[in-house]
């Protein structure tokens, strides 16, 4: 009675070995209590390069512009003459001007001039327009004693000895008062007439110094020279911001560098001047090339050079030709010079711009242009350069959707300094929201980039602890839809794998976090999709993952709120394809019918992963409002509309009736489930016809469901499945033909359908290679035999033979396929040792005790 009892037992019941290897996931599909797979959801592909794209939940008001004009005079020069920020004494005396002697006011006509030489007024106002020019820039002129002003404009060679027109212009300047703040200005004294030879030779020399072709510009002019270390004094530089002026204190130039600019840079300069038309771009590119290595054989990068702010003039000039090759190679020489404030948020702007266009990609391929947009990343002062950092990242973001940029980039480095970046961010946020918002266009930007790294990087992800950081990305941005996606879909890829899921499930509170923004976002779909299909991930081989989730307050009930909410939507969104003039209630019911179909693939998934643990799937076993809906998909979905929502649906169905518990939702409508499991048997689709042969299977211990399967012929179809060339399907048919053999009445089905001879033939086909099947047809032939008095008549004789000349061949050694690996192999052999031989071994004998024709004889009375 006790092996009978053990014979009869449900096919779901597991008589694995306890340890677990690697070779049991081969027999994870036919288990009752199964975890489900799906695959990952895709994001489709933007058209256009934009900083925040079509989908983005920003409105274009409250959003950075993507698109926009830029040109030379969009950058800030410096002036050309050195600011000096030395505070000068105040004057010894208040300068007076002349006044007519009775102290009013002259209103005679003024007497008439003699004629002006043109070229003098020219020289003359040349100078003004460059102390006018260094007002308009942002900063004041330096404040200059009237001696000191006149001896150096005497000091100029062609005005040393003014002619008298010249001396008349003279005049006008000292009596004259520029605009602003300047100082008023007076003629020179007699004191100073011995400094003015000494000065004026100086001048010269720095005059010629500065032109390099032509007499108009003067490149030449010193800037503030401040190298770019790694340390505080390089963060003061790089995150000077305001009106972009690069103000320089006057350091005097050493004739080494002197020589070196007037030997190596000039000539440079003056091709790139004398081909300003972008005639050759490939020549000035060339020449940018050389230009560079020339700065940097002088070290005169950063800010190291004494005439830098000329050099940054020339370059500015050359943007406007318009040409992104040539754009590309002056940002790179812009950046490498150290720029800040306006002219480095431009000169991001213009790199941003040029890598809008997919087509320009080869350009930074194998470019150290990407050094300099990752220096920039580097800052230590994030929000002093937030605006010129977010055109940064979005060239980044661009070019990382790029496989081979990409690669580059990360050996570079760029998931490690864009997660230190993000650290950067989270600690400021922590400490107050001054610069929220701005930090939230930037984290748009940074996920969007870590997103297209995922692929390529997973232990980079691991190794630098991306996940937790990531975690507290969304506490912060939590209302923020963009970042929830980006992260989201950064998730749902990490997840995929087991130890990303390990380190995701480690974190603290990422449960709770996921919760509370499924309920904040349940109408973005392309979120919830990923949230879930991440937490089904997590679930996935993870017990303990399981058991944390149910745990947490109100998941179960949150989850089946969604599922309500996407199954009501689902069946309006099929309503309006049927009645397209039906008015829409819901605000997303414009929402894609597949995409919302893919989200419930997703939760059902999780419910069905959710249901392995015991306590999890008693829960779910006796909730009405979980087998409701699971049983409404099954009502209202077919198959062929959605095969995968349908075939979860059943498995998650097949899960749960795993659990006999008395209050259990599933079996008090396993009737009815057994009709809708009979449209699934029906249809041309094997998964489904598989997936409800197993259903049958566990609700097939219950006599009512075993009476259905009778009246409903339902029995023909699963001896028919033993005919499939399938070790899955028979293995599924023989659970259900094993519980039908339990009730005596029953067990003549089995002949008359042929399925004596369909088991043997399984047997024979699947027993070497499958000895779990091998051992459930024993097992079904066992309890079909037990009233048994002859084996001819019962199997029949043909049929007996061959059953006995199987089970001996099989009994006798194992032959295990030398080309499996070695888990394999041992796990087959204890399958043969466990399950096999000891139901094969009382099989055999039974019928080898009734092997014969003789009738037995009654006793004489």
């Amino acid at each position: 009675m006790e092996k009978k009892a053990e014979i009869s037992k449900p096919f779901y019941v597991s008589s694995a070995p306890k340890q677990k290897t690697s070779a049991e996931i081969i027999s994870e599909a036919r288990k009752s209590l199964r975890t489900l797979k799906t695959q990952r959801p895709l994001t489709p592909r933007e058209d256009q390069r934009k900083l925040f794209g079509p989908s983005s939940s920003r409105t274009p008001e409250n959003r950075p512009p993507s698109a926009f004009s830029l040109h030379a005079l969009n950058f800030d020069v410096p002036d050309s003459r050195p600011v000096t920020v030395k505070r000068l004494t105040p004057l010894e005396h208040i300068p007076k001007l002349p006044s007519s002697p009775d102290n009013e006011v002259d209103t005679s006509p003024p007497l008439p001039k003699p004629p002006v030489d043109p070229v003098e007024v020219k020289r003359v106002s040349s100078a003004r327009a460059r102390l006018f020019k260094a007002a308009s820039q942002g900063g004041l002129p330096p404040v200059i004693r009237p001696e000191e002003f006149m001896k150096r404009l005497n000091s100029e060679p062609s005005l040393a000895k003014p002619s008298p027109p010249q001396a008349a212009q003279k005049n006008v300047f000292s009596k004259g008062q520029f605009r602003g703040s300047s100082p008023v200005l007076t003629e020179p004294t007699k004191a100073d007439e011995n400094e003015k030879e000494v000065f004026s030779k100086k001048a010269c020399e720095n005059s010629v110094s500065s032109r390099p072709g032509s007499g108009s510009d003067s490149i030449g002019s010193p800037s503030r020279t401040s190298s770019r270390p790694s340390s505080s004094e390089s963060t003061g530089a790089r995150n000077r911001t305001g009106t972009g002026n690069e103000s320089r204190t006057q350091e005097v130039e050493t004739e080494e560098e002197t020589c070196y600019w007037n030997a190596k840079i000039i000539p440079i300069l003056q091709q790139l001047e004398s081909t300003q038309n972008g005639n050759d771009i490939e020549y000035l590119c060339g020449t940018c090339v050389r230009l560079y290595g020339a700065l940097e054989q002088g070290n005169m990068l950063e800010r190291k050079c004494k005439k830098r702010a000329s050099l940054l003039k020339a370059l500015y000039r050359l943007i406007d030709i318009g040409s992104d090759q040539l754009s590309l190679q002056l940002a790179k020489l812009i950046l490498a010079l150290s720029v800040t404030g306006k002219n480095l948020l431009n000169v991001c702007k213009l790199i941003f711009k040029i890598s809008r266009s997919e087509n320009n990609d080869f350009l930074f391929e194998n470019n150290s242009i990407t050094d300099s947009l990752l220096s920039v990343v580097c800052t230590e002062d994030v929000f002093s350069i937030s605006e010129a950092l977010l055109y940064c990242m979005g060239a980044l973001k661009f070019l990382s959707g790029n496989s081979t940029i990409l690669k580059e980039l990360l050996n570079k480095g760029l998931v490690e300094i864009l997660l230190q970046l993000m650290k950067k961010i989270n600690d400021a946020n922590k400490l107050n929201k001054t610069h929220f918002s701005i930090s939230g266009h930037l984290l748009v930007q940074l996920t969007a980039t870590l997103r297209n790294s995922v692929d390529q990087s997973r232990q980079r992800f691991l190794c630098s602890e991306a996940l937790p950081e990531l975690c507290v990305v969304l506490e912060q941005h939590g209302s923020d839809k963009d970042i929830c996606t980006n992260i989201a879909r950064i998730f749902s890829k990490l997840s995929s794998y087991n130890d990303c899921c390990a380190a995701l499930a480690n974190c603290s509170g990422c449960y709770q976090l996921f919760l509370a923004l499924l309920k904040k976002h349940q109408k973005k779909q392309d979120f919830v999709v990923r949230i879930f299909f991440t937490l089904g991930n997590l679930t996935a081989k993870n017990n303990n993952a399981r058991e944390q989730f149910f745990k947490e307050e109100g998941s179960i009930d949150d989850v089946l709120e969604l599922f309500r909410v996407y199954y009501e939507l689902d069946i309006t969104s099929k309503a309006s394809k049927t009645h397209p003039r039906v008015e829409e209630e819901r605000e997303c019911v414009q929402t894609h019918t597949s995409e919302v179909e893919d989200v419930l693939i997703k939760l059902i998934r999780l419910l069905a992963n959710l249901s392995i643990h015991p306590t999890v799937g008693t829960a779910l076993a006796t909730n009405p409002i979980c087998v409701g809906l699971l049983v409404k998909v099954l009502e209202y979905k077919s198959i062929d509309e959605c095969e995968e929502l349908v075939i979860n649906a059943a498995a998650t169905i097949n899960n749960l009736s795993f659990y006999p518990v008395r209050n259990s939702v599933v079996r008090a409508r396993q009737l009815h489930l057994a009709e809708l499991l009979v449209k699934l048997l029906l249809s041309n689709n094997m998964e489904g016809i598989l997936e409800a042969a197993r259903v049958f299977g566990n609700l097939s211990q219950s006599k009512e469901v075993r009476d259905f399967i009778v009246q409903k012929n339902v029995y023909k179809f699963m001896v028919a499945l033993l005919d499939a060339k399938n070790q899955d399907v028979c293995f599924s048919a023989c659970g259900v033909l094993i519980n039908l053999t339990v009730d005596k009445n029953k067990r003549v089905i089995l002949r008359e359908e042929g399925g004596i001879k369909k088991l043997i033939d399984c047997l024979r086909d699947f027993g070497p290679t499958d000895w779990q099947l091998a051992s459930l047809v024993c097992k079904t032939l066992w309890n079909y035999s037990e009233k048994m008095t002859c084996a001819a008549l019962s199997f029949g004789e043909e049929e007996t033979k061959a059953l006995l000349h199987i089970l001996s061949t099989y009994l006798e050694d194992l032959v295990l396929d030398c080309s499996s690996s070695e888990d394999l192999r041992e796990f087959h052999k204890v399958c043969w040792e466990t399950e096999f031989i000891p139901v094969a071994q009382q099989l055999m004998n039974r019928i080898q005790r009734h092997d014969t024709f003789l009738e037995p004889l009654t006793a004489p009375s």
